[in-house]
């Protein structure tokens, strides 16, 4: 059985930062695209980023530059560095993985950017 377990999430003030981790478990024999999606309070879940198994990344244009994404292969776990967020920034955040060919979501980790 996989499963993606998330954890890092909390309460960030502004301009602070935080780092989310994903950690894929399980009988695995390959992961491929790994990304981070995130669904503000009465808003569609939405892509934040997401990261190729070659290291190459996509952020959406609200995080550019503020937020990186990285991943550890050895350790099938995915990062989320998050800096300088902002109040809009406040969702809960999942990690989703292409794993043996199957897409898996995690249960999810609430950030709040506030004062």
């Amino acid at each position: 059985q996989v499963q993606l377990v998330e954890s890092g999430g909390g309460l960030v003030q502004p301009g602070g930062s935080l780092r989310l981790s994903c950690a894929a478990s399980g009988n695995i024999f390959s992961i491929g695209d790994m990304g981070w999606y995130r669904q503000p309070p009465g808003k569609q879940r939405e892509l934040v980023a997401f990261i190729t198994k070659g290291a190459y990344t996509h952020y959406a244009n609200s995080v550019k530059g503020r937020f990186a994404i990285s991943r550890d292969n050895d350790k099938n776990t995915v990062y989320l560095q998050m800096n300088s967020p902002r109040p809009e920034d406040t969702a809960v955040y999942y990690c989703n993985a292409d794993i043996n060919s199957h897409n898996y979501w995690g249960q999810g980790t609430q950030v709040t950017v506030s004062s």
